[in-house]
């Protein structure tokens, strides 16, 4: 398992934005777990080159989301196949559930993820 910690990289609104991994340190199509104090994020890079973040426990069991398949806009939990959108972190049916996703930015080749402001503060 590939895992980074985060460090902050300033607080903007409602959000700290954290400099997770180089864009082009990140494959396409496999995940990479990032920890932030408890909080644990999945972060993918989809064959379109899109970032997305997400939550990186299935609701279902616990499952490891950066360990999953990626499939399109989809990752399946690698416990139970559970099929998750990595855009809006919804469980597809006829499974239900949900996973908070992350916004990300890209800045000089620099993936940053905003998690809520309060993570800084804990840190």
């Amino acid at each position: 398992m590939n895992n980074t910690t985060l460090h902050s990289a300033g607080t903007e609104g409602q959000l700290a934005w954290y400099a997770a991994v180089a864009y082009e340190d990140l494959a396409f199509n496999t995940g990479k777990t990032i920890r932030c104090d408890a909080t644990e994020v999945a972060l993918f890079k989809l064959s379109s080159g899109t970032i997305r973040a997400i939550q990186n426990r299935c609701p279902h069991k616990d499952g490891v989301l950066a360990e999953g398949i990626v499939a399109g806009e989809h990752v399946f939990c690698p416990m139970h196949d559970r099929k998750i959108d990595l855009m809006s972190g919804l469980v597809q049916a006829p499974d239900t559930g949900c996973v908070t996703t992350y916004p990300v930015r890209i800045e000089d080749g620099q993936i940053y993820i905003g998690l809520p402001a309060a993570k800084e503060m804990a840190s």
